[in-house]
Order: structure tokens, then sequence, then C-alpha cells
């Protein structure tokens, strides 16, 4: 059976985020998201309007590889570097509302649980679409090399 580990991660999250905004009701972005930005180290919001459905389908990848994860970490791992002009850069970490907000949507439509003092991790049905996805993927790239 494949995993996600086989296929290019770009690949694995544009194909889950076409499905959560398709077909999963409980996934979609609240009235906030087209005006807010996903962190202090941004300027602009996010210029795609389907950014929301692309950090659903990140998250759902990211608690597949990395196992039962709490908000603080997935706060670091969507940071980035703090420009401030002609001063040392510094880090800074993501928006706590564009990472758990997600979250609970996911749990809501059952891909996500959360775990006792270890945050949330990825459920049974989670990983049954995500190995769904992957070996869609993997089928296609090689109906693309016969021909």
């Amino acid at each position: 059976m494949p995993t996600p580990l086989d296929v290019p991660s770009d690949l694995l999250v544009d194909r889950l985020s076409k499905f959560l905004k398709e077909n999963v009701g409980e996934v979609a972005p609240p009235t906030w998201a087209l005006t807010a930005k996903t962190g202090s180290h941004r300027e602009r919001p996010p210029s795609s309007p389907d950014w929301w459905y692309v950090r659903c389908a990140s998250l759902l990848r990211k608690l597949y590889l990395h196992g039962p994860v709490g908000i603080a970490r997935l706060k670091v791992e969507y940071g980035g570097r703090l420009r401030r002009g002609t001063h040392i850069e510094h880090s800074r970490t993501a928006g706590g509302s564009a990472i758990r907000e997600p979250l609970q949507q996911l749990q809501k439509a059952g891909f996500v649980a959360v775990e006792a003092k270890k945050g949330r991790k990825i459920t049974a049905e989670g990983i049954s679409l995500l190995n769904r996805m992957t070996a869609e993927i993997l089928k296609s790239a090689k109906r693309a090399e016969a021909h």
C-alpha cells in the first residue's frame, strides 16, 4: 500500500485540497480567511482564494508524517522570518487561528482526533484518505508514463 512518503508533497497537497473543497462540507473557510494574514511575519493575506483548503491538506499530511502534534509545534512549522528592513531578521511563529480552526474543521469531518496531552493525531479515516489519494497519484503517474 503506498503512503504519502511515496509521492511528492505538492502533488498530494494539491489533490487533497481539491478533494476537501469539493467533497467535505465541514471544511470551509470562515469569513475572516480572505482578509487575515497567517502570521505576524507576513505582510499581506494569502493571495490564493483556496488557501484554506491547501492549509487543511497540508495539516493532514503533517499529522500523518509526524504523529500527534500540538498547536505550538505547528505554529513553529508554519512560521517564518520577520523582515525588519536593515535590522537582523527574527523568526516568528504563525498565527494560531489559521492552524487551530482548520484542525477543528478536520476534527468535525472525522479526519483528526485529539490525543490527551500529546496534541492532535490523524484518525484511521484520515489515514485511508491520504493512502487513497497517494494511490490515485501513483496510478495517474503510471498512466502518463505508459503513453
